[in-house]
């Protein structure tokens, strides 16, 4: 999520400019598109993209000392839950894929945690409950990323642990000062959140992250040495110092004293899973998502819609382009509410969603001049980092990894240094629900790696954060680099689109859902789609942060989020 005083501007510049009887959008002088951009970074020996400087500088300084882009993923990772906490950190979750050059093709891990094996479906109703608070012990599920962060490292890693992690580990004693998307981002989520919960609970969350009582300022030194002894343990310890150590203990320990359900057990019972991530093609391109339980299969629905639809001819911020996109990402997302969950679970396999036949039935169900009315989206405001790292020898991780919600369930083990993630939330209280909640289960996962080869040779490895907002953002660069032209940068710095949906778990009858739309798009553009039927509002859009590296002709392009206090660097 980004602050609205930042780079991206809501509608309300669009709004002005429909007011003022605009009808054109000012260039930008050097690239000719209607929107800034400045420029890719390019080398040739590796490549990294993230959302904070230091962890930029830290992965690539593993990269420059002989670590492979497996070793950088992991150390800039770390760094990201001190840097970037309300986000990530080592009481989230993780998926990755990693592009192999030794077996030509893409691995997908997901480590994503399942739910307490002690708390029951019985049990959650018999407190009343209609879903899982956000806030609090309940929508705590068994963490996931230390575990994959050693699943990537024991099949591609070369570099010690303790030396990953040894960066992370100095900053968080000495203090690092606070970059500035990351205070603002911070402190309106805590501010948000914290009045709806009883005066003084949350005691650890508060002292840890909220020493002067909010948030510290851009500029402040924040010191965590309780993460750093937390993350000495791991490196000394293996992942079992995390899952069958003390961390566990203190984790358990913590949850069940809130009156929570997850053991020592669950704990030790947690495992990762490598997958074969799906895909489809898309105008010449494979694009490579994660298979559920992730949402990333939307994206690849989405791209079977499109390729029916010349969006080239239509242009870049044209009517007929936010129309398609639009109506595209409503009947994928209305799959993707009633069926997506753990594989176990789907009463509708995802190969079946993912056929060309399956994308015409859907595309001709759209009205090109009519908005469809759909349940199309689901209640999430998911908060995430994501980063993306090239070596030498051809190898490219492409890293999710996330809390859930800002600073998760919001609930710290004492001298841990860490908030716990809340993704539990997400499980839908109902027997009959694919992503109904069962105990050992994992919840649907937002968090979406992703990947893009041309003949069979890596080309893409990007992401982009923000729940919802993922699979829309991930198809608008791909349409920006593919239909329309942009570099890689542009195709990031371009104003997106967010569209929020009506979910049926909100009570609401199905609608149109709301169009979000950053500042860029014509006047006449927003008047057509308003005579279309969308609902174009001047509502705040979550648009999410984009990361992306490729490689073309032995050379690595590398973009980052114009949006965000990060950057791409090479060498």
């Amino acid at each position: 999520m980004t602050a609205p005083s930042r780079f991206a501007r809501a509608i309300v510049a669009a709004a002005v400019a429909v007011a003022c009887g605009a009808t054109m959008v000012a260039q930008d002088r050097l690239s000719g598109r209607p929107f800034a951009s400045r420029s890719e970074v390019i080398a040739r020996h590796g490549m990294v993209a993230t959302s904070h400087p230091f962890a930029t500088q830290i992965a690539l300084d593993v990269l420059k000392s002989g670590g492979n882009a497996v070793d950088a993923a992991i150390a800039a990772n770390a760094f990201l839950g001190l840097g970037d906490p309300g986000n990530s950190g080592i009481g989230g979750d993780l998926f990755a894929m990693v592009w192999d050059p030794k077996t030509r093709q893409p691995y997908g891990l997901n480590s994503s945690g399942r739910s307490a094996r002690g708390m029951t479906l019985a049990e959650l109703k018999r407190r009343g409950l209609s879903q899982i608070p956000a806030n609090g012990p309940l929508a705590v599920s068994v963490p996931g990323c230390v575990d994959g962060w050693f699943m990537l490292h024991a099949r591609f890693g070369r570099t010690p642990m303790a030396q990953l992690l040894a960066p992370t580990i100095a900053y968080a004693r000495e203090g690092i000062p606070v970059a500035p998307d990351i205070s603002d981002d911070s402190r309106l989520r805590l501010s948000q959140r914290l009045p709806a919960t009883p005066a003084g609970s949350f005691a650890n969350l508060r002292a840890l992250y909220m020493p002067g009582g909010q948030f510290p300022a851009k500029g402040a030194i924040f010191r965590n040495p309780d993460l750093a002894t937390s993350l000495e343990l791991i490196a000394k310890g293996g992942r079992d110092a995390y899952y069958k150590g003390q961390i566990a203990k203190a984790i358990a320990t913590h949850i069940q004293a809130q009156g929570g359900f997850l053991s020592v057990e669950d704990f030790a019972a947690h495992t990762s899973d490598w997958v074969t991530p799906v895909s489809t093609t898309y105008r010449g391109h494979r694009v490579w998502e994660m298979p559920p339980n992730t949402q990333g299969s939307a994206v690849l629905e989405m791209l079977n819609v499109l390729e029916g639809v010349d969006l080239a001819k239509a242009g870049f911020g044209s009517a007929d382009h936010v129309h398609w996109f639009t109506e595209a990402k409503k009947l994928a997302f209305e799959d993707l509410a009633a069926v997506y969950a753990e594989p176990g679970s789907m009463k509708v396999p995802v190969e079946k969603l993912l056929t060309k036949e399956y994308a015409a039935q859907r595309r001709a169900l759209v009205k090109p001049d009519v908005a469809g009315v759909y349940d199309s989206g689901f209640p999430v405001d998911s908060h995430t980092v994501y980063l993306t790292v090239a070596d030498k020898d051809g190898m490219m991780v492409s890293l999710i990894q996330s809390n859930s919600l800002s600073f998760g369930s919001m609930e710290v083990a004492a001298g841990t240094g860490f908030a716990l993630h809340n993704r539990g939330m997400w499980f839908e209280l109902r027997e009959d629900h694919p992503n109904g909640y069962a105990p050992g289960k994992r919840p649907f996962h937002t968090i979406i790696p992703a990947m893009v080869t041309r003949n069979d040779e890596p080309y893409l490895s990007f992401g982009l954060m923000g729940g919802d907002m993922q699979p829309q953002g991930h198809v608008q660069v791909l349409l920006n680099l593919i239909d329309f032209g942009m570099n890689l940068q542009e195709a990031g710095d371009a104003p997106r689109i967010y569209h929020v949906g009506s979910f049926p778990r909100s009570g609401h009858v199905p609608n149109v859902g709301e169009l979000n739309l950053e500042a860029g798009y014509p006047a006449e553009t927003i008047r057509e789609l308003m005579r279309r039927g969308h609902k174009v509002t001047h509502a705040y859009g979550m648009y999410g942060g984009y990361q992306a590296i490729m490689r073309k002709d032995g050379v690595y392009y590398g973009a980052s989020e114009s949006r965000k206090d990060g950057y791409a660097a090479g060498y």
